[in-house]
Formats: C-alpha cells, sequence, structure tokens
C-alpha cells in the first residue's frame, strides 16, 4: 500500500503578486474606476514615422493619437509654423484624435503638402509632443533620353555596363533582363554591383548579345522603368590573355565607408582578371561577427546586419587566380544616431515628494541632451523652486499640487534625434481599498495563509492589520507584514482563524476592510484499502474510510491503474467502499482511493492478486518469506556486491528481487527501489553514486505477492565528488517585459554527489552578446535576470557545482525574455458588408517589432449600434471573434440586416491586448422583413370582413408594401382560385368586399421589403349567412405561419402541401416541421443553441453529391426553391461553430416533392354556372328562331351542297374520352376566339348578316350543326387535324362544353 496526500495553497496568486511587485514609485491600479476620476496630462499613444514617404496616388494620412485626462486637444505645425487645417478644404482632423487626413484622391497634389508636421496634444495638465514627421513624396521618374551605341569588346577583356537609373525617393531596385523578361545570369565571372551597374571580369564570346536591359523597380509605386537595351558584341579575332587581378571597384588599393551603428554595412570588390578571380575577405584588426555576416553576389560582397560600434575597423578583401593577387583594404567608420540607454519615464508623485526624470542618450558622437516643458524651452518656462535641471536629470522636491506638466527629452546629433515626453503627474488621493469587502480565505492547518489589503492612495498608504476586536497591530510571530500589504501567516493553526481588519492610512484620510480566516482540518484516510489475493469468480471488497473537517464535503474516487474504473456493472462504489463481483483475471491490478475535498486531497493503494481457484485437496499459496544474511563484498568506489539468502517460496515460484536502497544522509527512512535481478539469482552488482550513506534490503516476489523487506544490510558510505550531471528542466520565460526567469529543477540530495551544492546560472543575449554573464546562487531553483530587453533571445545554462567541482556544462537553452502589450494597432481597417448577415474586415498587420512578443492573432470587436428601420439606439453587447496567427481577413456571421455596426481590430500576443483600431462603422443591407406581429380577422359581414395586422417586428429593411392572397375552401376543403392584392406599406387593415356569404376564406399575409417577401401569416374566417350572426361570436380561426401555397389556374385544382411534424434530433432543436408542394419545400424550426451560424443541408437521397446548404441567417424558417418534382430529397437543419465545425443537427428528413397534379372541381352545383348555362340555351333559342325565319324566306336552303363544299375539318366533333373540344389552351382565356366574326359585346354588325346559314360555317372557327347546335365559339383551330376521321355528330353538352374552361 502506497499513500499520497496533496494540500492546495491558499492565497498563491497574492503570493505571487508580492514575489513580482517590487515599488519604486507610487504605482497608479488599472481600476477604471479609479482611473476615471484622476486627472492625467497627456501621453502620446500612437504617430507616424519621422521619415514618411507617401503614395501620391493616394490620401495622406498622418497619424497622432493621445490620451490623457481630460481628452486632449490637437494642433500642427508644418515646417516650425502653425498649420491651420481650418483654412484648407482638403484637410480634416479625425474626430477625438490628431490624425489628419489630406484628401489627394479627389484631385489634390500631394507635393503641395511636403514638409515637416509636429502634432502638439495638450490639456490643462500638460502638453506633450510628437516627432518631426518629414511628410516626401515618392517618386519615379523616367529614365532620361540617350542614345546607347552598341558595344564592340575582344574576348577576355573586362566590361562593365552602367545602369545609372533616375534618381527615385525611396531609391529602386536594379536588376538585368532580357527581352523576354528573363533575368540575366549571373556567376563569379558576371555579376550586378551594390549601384546597380553590370560588371564583366572578362568576356566571353557567349557574353554576345542585343539585349542587356536594366531595369528600375520603384516600390513605392508599384512601378518599372526600363533603359533602353545595350548590344555588345565580343570579338575573338585579338583575344586579351591571362592576368593577375586588378580591382574594377573600388579603384586603388584604399578606400573609406561610413555606416551608421544598427544599419547594414554592404561594402564590395570586384575584380577583374583572366581566368576569373576568386574573392576573400578578414578583417585585420578582429574576427568576423559570424552570426551577423553573409557573403552575397559571389562573394564579392560582404555584409553584416545590425553594425555596432565593435565592427568598425579595416577589412582586407582579395582577389585571387593563377595568375597571383591582389588586394583591397576598406576602412569602416561607424557613426551612430542617439540610442536610448534610460528614457525619461511619467513620473506620479505625491505632495512633498520627490522625484527624478532621467533621459540618459548615447551616440556617435554623443548626443546633447535638451529639456522642454508642455513644448517650450525649460529656460523659458516658469520658475519652479521645486525644479532642479542638472545635464541629462531633472530632479523634483517638495512638489505641489497643480504642478502637472509634461518635460520632453531630446537627444541628437548630426545623424538624428530622439524625442520623449515623460509627464510629472502630482496626486493628492485619500487611501481607498481595492481588495474585495468581507473576502473568505480557506486554508488546511499546517499551510500558509496570504491575507490580501490591496491599496491606493497619494501619498502612498500605510497598512494596518487587525484580528477580531482586538486593538493590537497584527506584528511580528506568526505574522509577516508584506510591502504590498498583504498579511502571511506561515503556518496557519486553528485559533488564527477569525475576522481580520486591514487599515490603509496617508494624510489625507484613511479607511478599512474586512475579510475572513478559515482554517480547517487535513482530510485523512483512516483505513486504508489492504492487499487481497482472490480466487477466480469470487468477490473482493476494498474499504477507504475518510475524516475530514466537517464543512468540507469529500468525494470519494477509485483507480485502477491509476486509470478510471472499467465501466462495468460488476464495479460497485459504496460511500467508504469498493466491491468487485465475479472476479476475472483482467482485474489484477493497484486500486487507489483518492478523497478530495475543494482545500486538499488524501489517497492510500491497494494490490489485487487474482489466483486461480484452490483445487482439491486445497494448496495454499502465499507470498514468500523474506531473504536473509543479506552481505555486501567486491567493494569500490563506485559499485558493490550484494548477496543474500532466498526465503521459502510457498507455492509458488520466485519471480524476481527487488532490491531497494536507503540514503541515511539526505533521505532518511525513505526506501527507494534500485534495481531487479531474475528469481534464479541471489547476488546483483549495484552502481553506486558518490556522497551517499547507503543500506540496502531486498523483497522476494512470487505470483501472490512480494514479501516483506529482509532486514537492511551494514552501511556502505561512499566519498564526495563533483557533480556528475546538470539540473533538468532548464527553461527561461519573461514575467515582465523588462526581465527574463531561468528556472531549473534542483538536484536531489542524492545527485549532489557531495556538500556544498550551488548552481552557476550562465546567460547571454543571443546573437549580440559575445561573453557569457554568470552568477552563482544556491538554495534556489530559479534566477531572474533584469533590465534585460522586450522580448529578446537570449541563450541560458545552469551548472551544478559543490565543494569538490563543477558538474558538467549543459547545452545552451533558447529562452525570450518577458513580453509587453503590442505598441501599435492594425491600419486600415477596412470592412464591407458581403450579404445582410454577413461582413467580411481586412486590416494590415502589425509590423512585427511593434508586436513585443509572440503574435498569437487578431480580435474583432464589433457590436450593433441600432436598427436601420428604427431611429431609438439599441446598442447591443459587445462581441468578439478572435482569429489565431497573423490573418490579415476576417467574416462577421450572424448579423442583423439592415443595422449600423461598429468595430475595432486589436492585435494581442502573450501579454494581452494592443491598441484598438479606430472604430469603423458599417451598414448591412436589406433583408427580408420577418412575419407580421399579428393577423386577424374582424367586422364578419354577409359579403365583407376586415383583416388588421401589426408590422413585423424585425423589418430588417425598409417595408415597401404588404401582399395579401385569399382563396375559397369548399365543404370538401378544396382550395379555390386565389386573388392577390397588393397593399401598401403605411396600411394596418384592409376591408375584403365583394365576398361571398356562408364560405369559408382563406388569407396568405406578408410583408415585402425590396429584398422580397417575408415570411407568410395565414388565417382562415367564413362570411356569415345570416345578418343576425353579425353581433354573434366569432369563428374561431386557425393561426401560424406558412409558406404561400402552390398558385393554380382556374383550370386546375390546388394542390394542398403535405404536412410532416419531426421529432427533433438534438434538445436544441423543437418543432421541426416540413412542407411541399410542387418546386419547393419549406422547413420551420425553433433552436435554443448558443451559435447563430445557422444551415440548412439538403441532397437528393441516395445521392453521392455533398450536401447543398443555404445559410439562414438565425431566423426559424425557409424556403428552399427549386426542387424537381417526383424527387425525394433528404434535408436537415445544422449549427456550425465559427471554425465551422458542427455542433448540433436535426435528424435527416425525407421529403418528396408531389410531381404535376390536376383535379377538376366540379362547378355544376355553382349557382353562377347555372345561371350562365340558362343565358346559353336561351341565345341559341333565338339563334334557332331567326334561322327558321330566314329558311322559309329564302326558300329551300341547301344545306346539304353547302356540307359538301364545305367538309368536315370545319366542323370539330367533342372528344368521346372527355366531352370536350379539342385541346384548349388556358393562355387564351382572355382573348377572341380565332376567326370569330361577333364583337365583344355579343352584337351583331349588319354587314356581317345573311340570309345562308352557309356563311356561319365558311366565316371562320364559328359554326352550327345541321340540328343548330352552336359549334365553332367552342373549338379551335388546333383541333382540325386531331379532329379528323371522327365522324360522330352528337352534339356536345352544355355542361361539359363549359366544364373544359373551368
Amino acid at each position: 500500500m502506497q499513500r499520497k496526500k496533496r494540500f492546495l495553497i491558499a492565497g498563491g496568486a497574492p503570493l505571487m503578486l508580492l514575489m513580482c511587485h517590487v515599488v519604486t514609485a507610487l504605482d497608479v491600479p488599472l481600476d477604471p474606476k479609479i482611473l476615471e476620476g484622476l486627472p492625467q496630462p497627456p501621453t502620446i499613444t500612437h504617430q507616424s514615422p519621422k521619415d514618411y514617404i507617401i503614395d501620391p496616388r493616394e490620401n495622406i494620412v498622418i497619424h497622432c493619437e493621445a490620451k490623457g485626462k481630460p481628452h486632449p486637444s490637437f494642433s500642427w505645425t508644418r515646417d516650425g509654423t502653425h498649420f491651420d487645417i481650418d483654412k484648407d478644404p482638403r484637410v480634416t482632423m479625425k474626430p477625438s484624435s490628431g490624425t489628419l487626413v489630406i484628401d489627394i484622391i479627389s484631385g489634390g497634389k500631394a507635393e503641395s503638402y511636403e514638409g515637416v508636421y509636429q502634432c502638439t496634444a495638450r490639456n490643462e495638465h500638460g502638453t506633450a509632443l510628437s516627432n518631426n514627421i518629414i511628410i516626401r513624396q515618392s517618386r519615379s521618374p523616367l529614365w532620361s533620353k540617350e542614345k546607347v551605341e552598341p558595344i564592340l569588346v575582344q574576348e577576355g577583356v573586362p566590361l562593365v555596363l552602367q545602369c545609372r537609373p533616375p534618381a527615385g525617393l525611396p531609391p529602386p531596385i536594379i536588376f538585368w533582363m532580357n527581352n523576354n523578361f528573363q533575368r540575366l545570369p549571373q556567376n563569379s565571372r558576371v555579376s550586378q554591383a551594390l549601384n546597380g551597374d553590370l560588371y564583366f571580369s572578362n568576356v566571353q564570346t557567349e557574353d554576345t548579345r542585343n539585349d542587356y536591359i536594366c531595369y528600375a523597380r520603384f516600390t513605392h509605386t508599384q512601378t518599372i522603368q526600363q533603359k533602353q537595351p545595350i548590344s555588345v558584341k565580343v570579338l575573338n579575332n585579338s583575344p586579351a590573355g591571362e592576368r593577375r587581378p586588378s580591382f574594377l571597384i573600388p579603384m586603388g588599393a584604399q578606400s573609406t565607408k561610413l555606416v551608421l551603428r544598427g544599419q547594414v554595412l554592404e561594402i564590395e570588390c570586384i575584380a577583374e582578371g583572366l581566368p576569373t578571380p576568386d574573392i576573400t575577405w578578414i578583417k585585420e584588426s578582429g574576427e568576423l561577427p559570424s552570426k551577423r555576416t553573409s557573403y552575397e553576389s559571389f562573394n564579392k560582397t560582404l555584409k553584416i546586419v545590425d553594425v555596432t560600434e565593435a565592427d568598425a575597423g579595416s577589412y582586407r578583401c582579395t582577389a585571387r587566380n593563377s595568375m597571383g593577387s591582389n588586394f583591397h583594404i576598406i576602412t569602416v567608420t561607424i557613426k551612430s544616431a542617439p540610442y536610448w540607454i534610460t528614457a525619461p519615464k511619467n513620473l506620479i508623485l505625491a505632495p512633498k515628494e520627490t522625484g527624478v526624470l532621467t533621459c540618459r542618450a548615447n551616440g556617435i558622437p554623443k548626443p546633447s541632451i535638451t529639456w522642454t516643458m508642455n513644448g517650450i524651452s525649460i529656460e523659458n518656462s516658469p520658475k519652479d523652486p521645486s525644479r532642479k535641471v542638472e545635464d541629462d536629470s531633472i530632479i523634483f522636491t517638495d512638489v505641489q499640487t497643480g504642478s502637472s506638466a509634461v518635460y520632453q527629452c531630446n537627444a541628437s546629433n548630426e545623424y538624428g534625434y530622439l524625442l520623449a515626453n515623460a509627464f510629472v503627474n502630482v496626486l493628492a488621493e485619500p487611501p481607498r481599498v481595492l481588495t474585495p469587502p468581507n473576502k473568505v480565505y480557506q486554508v488546511i492547518t499546517n499551510n500558509p495563509a496570504l491575507l490580501d489589503c490591496v491599496s491606493f492612495g497619494s501619498p502612498k498608504p500605510k497598512i494596518k492589520w487587525f484580528k477580531d476586536s482586538q486593538t493590537s497591530v497584527l506584528d511580528g510571530d506568526p505574522y509577516i507584514l508584506h510591502e504590498n500589504g498583504t498579511l502571511e501567516i506561515h503556518v496557519a493553526q486553528t485559533d488564527h482563524s477569525g475576522k481580520y481588519t486591514c487599515v490603509a492610512m496617508n494624510d489625507l484620510g484613511n479607511t478599512e476592510n474586512h475579510v475572513s480566516l478559515e482554517v480547517k482540518q487535513p482530510t485523512r484516510i483512516i483505513k486504508q484499502p489492504e492487499y487481497k489475493v482472490v480466487q477466480i469468480n469470487r468477490s473482493v471488497v476494498f474499504e477507504c474510510k475518510v475524516k475530514h473537517d466537517p464543512s468540507l464535503t469529500p468525494t470519494m474516487t477509485w483507480l485502477k491503474d491509476d486509470e478510471e474504473l472499467p465501466d462495468n456493472e460488476r464495479f460497485v462504489v459504496g460511500q467508504e467502499s469498493l466491491t468487485i463481483n465475479d472476479i476475472t483475471e483482467i482485474d489484477e491490478g493497484t486500486y487507489t482511493c483518492i478523497m478530495n475535498t475543494s482545500l486538499d486531497e488524501d489517497s492510500a493503494k491497494a494490490m489485487l492478486t487474482v489466483v486461480a481457484p484452490t483445487p482439491t485437496p486445497a494448496i495454499v499459496y502465499d507470498q514468500p518469506d523474506p531473504p536473509t544474511d543479506l552481505e555486501l563484498t567486491d567493494q569500490r568506489e563506485r559499485s558493490v556486491q550484494l548477496t543474500w539468502i532466498p526465503g521459502d517460496e510457498h507455492n509458488s515460484p520466485i519471480q524476481k528481487f527487488i532490491i531497494e536502497y536507503e540514503d541515511s544522509l539526505h533521505q532518511p527512512s525513505v526506501w527507494l527501489p534500485m534495481t531487479e535481478v531474475p528469481g534464479t539469482k541471489t547476488t546483483a552488482q549495484l552502481k553506486l553514486s558518490p556522497y551517499v550513506n547507503y543500506s540496502f534490503r531486498v523483497l522476494a516476489v512470487n505470483k501472490v505477492g512480494p514479501s516483506v523487506p529482509s532486514y537492511p544490510s551494514r552501511q556502505y558510505i561512499t566519498d564526495p565528488a563533483a557533480p556528475d550531471e546538470y539540473p533538468s528542466h532548464i527553461e527561461g520565460a519573461g514575467t515582465e517585459p523588462d526581465n527574463l526567469v531561468i528556472k531549473w529543477e534542483a538536484l536531489t540530495g542524492f545527485q549532489t554527489n557531495g556538500p556544498g551544492l550551488q548552481y552557476k546560472v550562465i546567460w547571454r543575449q543571443k546573437g549580440v552578446d559575445k561573453d557569457w554573464t554568470s552568477v552563482t546562487v544556491a538554495n534556489v531553483s530559479k534566477f531572474v535576470v533584469s533590465g534585460t530587453p522586450t522580448f529578446v533571445p537570449y541563450e541560458v545554462k545552469v551548472q551544478a557545482i559543490n565543494d569538490y567541482g563543477s558538474g558538467p556544462e549543459p547545452p545552451p537553452v533558447e529562452a525570450f525574455s518577458g513580453e509587453d502589450l503590442p505598441m501599435v494597432a492594425p491600419e486600415n481597417v477596412n470592412v464591407r458588408a458581403l450579404n445582410s448577415t454577413i461582413a467580411e474586415v481586412h486590416w494590415e498587420p502589425i509590423p512585427p517589432k511593434s508586436v513585443r512578443g509572440r503574435l498569437k492573432g487578431y480580435k474583432i470587436y464589433y457590436w450593433k449600434e441600432r436598427s436601420l428601420s428604427k431611429q431609438n439606439p439599441q446598442h447591443e453587447e459587445q462581441q468578439i471573434l478572435t482569429f489565431s496567427g497573423n490573418k490579415t481577413h476576417g467574416k462577421l456571421p450572424g448579423l442583423d440586416a439592415f443595422s449600423l455596426y461598429t468595430l475595432n481590430v486589436r492585435v494581442f500576443n502573450g501579454k494581452g491586448e494592443g491598441p484598438s483600431s479606430p472604430n469603423q462603422q458599417f451598414e448591412t443591407p436589406e433583408g427580408i422583413p420577418g412575419p407580421p406581429a399579428f393577423l386577424k380577422v374582424t367586422n364578419q359581414m354577409l359579403d365583407s370582413l376586415t383583416l388588421e395586422w401589426g408590422p413585423p417586428v424585425e423589418r430588417n429593411g425598409v417595408l415597401t408594401g404588404y401582399v395579401l392572397k385569399y382563396q375559397p375552401i369548399n365543404s370538401t376543403d378544396e382550395l379555390g382560385p386565389v386573388e392577390i392584392v397588393t397593399i401598401s406599406a403605411n396600411e394596418t387593415s384592409w376591408t375584403m368586399e365583394n365576398l361571398k356569404y356562408s364560405t369559408r376564406y382563406k388569407f396568405y399575409f406578408n410583408a415585402q421589403t425590396l429584398t422580397g417577401s417575408g415570411p407568410v401569416v395565414t388565417e382562415e374566417a367564413v362570411t356569415i349567412m345570416d345578418e343576425a350572426l353579425i353581433h354573434q361570436p366569432g369563428v374561431d380561426t386557425g393561426k401560424g405561419y406558412t409558406e404561400i401555397p402552390l398558385l393554380t389556374s382556374p383550370l386546375t385544382q390546388s394542390l394542398r402541401p403535405p404536412f410532416h411534424k419531426v421529432r427533433p434530433v438534438d434538445p436544441v432543436f423543437r418543432n421541426v416541421s416540413t412542407s411541399v408542394a410542387e418546386d419547393w419545400a419549406n422547413i420551420s424550426w425553433e433552436y435554443l443553441g448558443p451559435d447563430k451560424n445557422l444551415y440548412v443541408e439538403y441532397i437528393v437521397e441516395n445521392s453521392k453529391e455533398d450536401w447543398k446548404k443555404e445559410f439562414v441567417n438565425g431566423s426559424q424558417s425557409f424556403l428552399i426553391k427549386g426542387l424537381k418534382p417526383g424527387t425525394s430529397y433528404k434535408v436537415r437543419v445544422v449549427a456550425k461553430d465559427q471554425s465551422d465545425e458542427m455542433v448540433h443537427s436535426t435528424e435527416e428528413l425525407i421529403i418528396t416533392v408531389p410531381a404535376m397534379a390536376s383535379r377538376q372541381v366540379d362547378i355544376a352545383t355553382q349557382g353562377w354556372f347555372i345561371g350562365l348555362m340558362c343565358a346559353i340555351a336561351l341565345l341559341i333559342l333565338v339563334l334557332l328562331i331567326i334561322c327558321f325565319i330566314k329558311r322559309n324566306k329564302g326558300g329551300k336552303y341547301p344545306v346539304k351542297e353547302k356540307e359538301d363544299a364545305h367538309a368536315d375539318p370545319e366542323i370539330q366533333p367533342m372528344k368521346e374520352d372527355d366531352g370536350t373540344f379539342g385541346e384548349y389552351s388556358d393562355t387564351e382565356d382572355h382573348k377572341p376566339l380565332k376567326g370569330s366574326r361577333t364583337p365583344s359585346n355579343g352584337t351583331v354588325k349588319k354587314e356581317d348578316s345573311d340570309d345562308s346559314l352557309v356563311d356561319y360555317g365558311e366565316g371562320g372557327d364559328g359554326q352550327f350543326n345541321e340540328d343548330g347546335s352552336f359549334i365553332g365559339q367552342y373549338s379551335g383551330k388546333k383541333e382540325k387535324d386531331t379532329a379528323e376521321g371522327n365522324e360522330s355528330s352528337e352534339a356536345p353538352s352544355p355542361v361539359n362544353a363549359m366544364n373544359s374552361f373551368v
């Protein structure tokens, strides 16, 4: 059995705060409630670079951002004089900012705004200045016209092709190409110099060509200028002979080069000769810095980056070939623009306190230091007896309230300048305690307790602690009062529980705060599980009883072999026990009982050995007896041989022996495993370590388990020695922007090898320092290097040392100093709405040097200001989208349509977030509106009723109107023709007139924007049968959201979409339903999940294609259009997170789109139809009478001859199958029948009359049969071909004839 106990130390975070927080001056906490009320002079937070080259095609943006309390105002100077931006309509200043925007795009000239600009930010507490920002326009001039003569040259001689590009700003990049825009090959013989010329150490016949073209690329304007092609012809009629090298560039034996500190040194040597010379470099006064040195242009150019003063000296380049050598010496001089040693920092003082502003800079030559106060020379500023200027420092003594100001330090020499603002803010603030009141601290007995009292005030408050009602200050053992106000009780006991009061005091007052400390009893397992040997198919019970503090609730957890218990009903966990039933061989192992509370835990282990069932007669198996007679032989400095005699095996052969050791010098009474040997051996050769007092013991192990340990051997002491190893887990990381914390895992006493253990901590800045810095420490496992630059690489090592020597030196480990918050915000942030719910944001990444740490990514903060369809602001909670890595764009999903949004972008590293970019506002376009708020029917009459509704709650745009569609429903629930009414957007009611009495109507009502129509609200109502029913209660009509039904022509019946109720799969989806029609399907749902990215996905059933998906904007219904009739589809609704991973989904629904169908409406019983038939019958009767009169008047009528003359083609018999005339097309409903001479008003013109019935047949399609039946008006010319051969002359039924039109 093994037992392990662990305690959780209360107040761990305050302890870290105590270790890391060193008070050097008055610190202002970051609590916004405190900052809000504190005055602060201006501080420049962002400005454009000193040398600012602008693109003449774009607007000029000169940045100047500052903070302060109150917020500062801004002004500018140009070329040393006030720049009045109000007089120039092209110049604007951003709101609440000093950033200037000069309009160039709309016609301004960039060159007229060149000059030196400086920004001033001021408030009532001081004035801060920006750097002098030099604005220059980038230029890419054309190549001057020149006549390029062909070059004739003998083989083997040197040649230089001059480029001489036009002077641009910034200088162009030069490269040589041919007519095909292919780079000309370069090598050790042919190469391009730093000035752009092309040098040939010796020409070959292969160099002959007529397209040597020099190109100049101007990076700012992204333009390329081309020089006239140069033609070179190499002659070989008098080739040059071999010769020793001589230098083409630089000329002579010596030259000089000036370079500034921190820049790149590039020196070159190009030599001519035959054969082609090789170039080598050395530094005469020292070695070249290998990590900063590189060779380019085939060793002809020596390049050293990040130049320091040590790089000054003489550099020798040597040109060598088989004919000899030559050399040239370049003397490099290093100058330096000013750089900071100690930049001045903001100083916050209490009245009558003392402080110092220090401004230390270096450079070559040494820079001069000048001071200004609020932008005015310190000599011309108001006298202040509390201020004394001493060279690079200003000393403040006995400062007074109201003497706050911003001081500028300018360090300059002939190569540049540095300008830094630092304010002196004099504050008088009474104490405030920032620790939450009545906070309760809990700790286990015998552990340290840390009680916080974080305070702020000016002067800095003094802290005193009191316990319960005592009046004496808590100071001295067992209490420790730390400088930051934290009270520590090193070993807490039960009687330390109680109420503690901290009092913060300064000259302006005092305040107090109360906290409580509860010291709890530890959790202990008082009955541990015991080792068990159990036969297969039996049961076993492990007991684990615990004692704990009554106010803490323990939780018991059981593990098998340090993993969770198998998910098997045979394992039964009780309140203080574990029962395993029906034991099998796989149950064998180590079982651990863990009892934990919110503050501590205790654990114990026991082994379970499973053996076969006992045969009859039973054989007793047991653990072996311990070995005896341990003896040490062959004793050496680093080894010894141990022998023993095995004990009784107890019917189970010994499998192995376990040898353990005790180190009474470093870990007395602790036995640790050393090695194992097979059960057949009784000796072991043991390897030993120095400076250890060894004792050994042996355990025998068989299948049942281990024996009890043997008696220890005699003690064996080894001599001390130097350490054999270095500390493990060496690592380094900064916790503050100016430090590096080096940590390692301390050597154990067993690893020390001797007394006097110490650690040698070694470090240097990678790529900068040649020499290592070291310090020796003892009894610690970390060391803090202070004053480091922010986030730079270091190499660190930790070596172990004792009184007998040093251990091995470890390989260096790379570590970075501490990160700081990013300096700048992303620039050029722009946003574009892709649709009504998604916007795309682009930004430029910040420069790597401004990250000041490991770039983690970018965050977009965005929030909805208001809906564009509502005037009142509707500020919503700010949302954040994080994009990991160096992203430059991202999408904002789930936006509301037709709304105004605001966003900004921030970069973040391991330290935190940088400043935010300026807020950008954008608008989402209109979307379809939501459903009307309500729809109800009122004022139901015999032939009219009134619809009332409320505008949509979510308009998502400007409403253009409403669409009302309605249709009657007959007694068999069949739908009649659809009527459509368009209503203006400002209406909220509509009266329907000329309706049929006692008829049920269905209404479909939805709103419209320019984008489209929104979801439909339906309502049903019945017109009353009797006016007496007007005042009776209305019919309880059904309501609900649905889609517009399939619109049918008057000749077809309406299709009623089937409606399906679907059981949701995931609890976040509810009330999922679908409806389908000829070529569309509507799916609706309720979604309760947190994600807004909802998609409707659908696919043809049994298809292997990818799912088609539609983003649904967080709505609760969607209309899928363009479906194929007679086809089955699978449909589902899914929710996805920001990484486009599915998190929720409905089950897959199977919907079938119905095939096209037609059902005739039975109108034979309709009143209007009966009236129409009566009118037709009366008309036919009148026509028969007229025909009879005319026939009698004109004598015998030759019907037979006329029928023969005008045969059957004009007489269209009706089809026998359905009683209709031909193939009537409903597209001709409102057109006059072809060939008809009857006017639309039903009258017959006089000139169209005739005495002969034959004229009725010849006049067109209108005809009579011999029996007087009217045929032509119901048949068309289309029927001529299809009706031929039908001999039936039966007159069609008027009812059937009319049915063909319905």
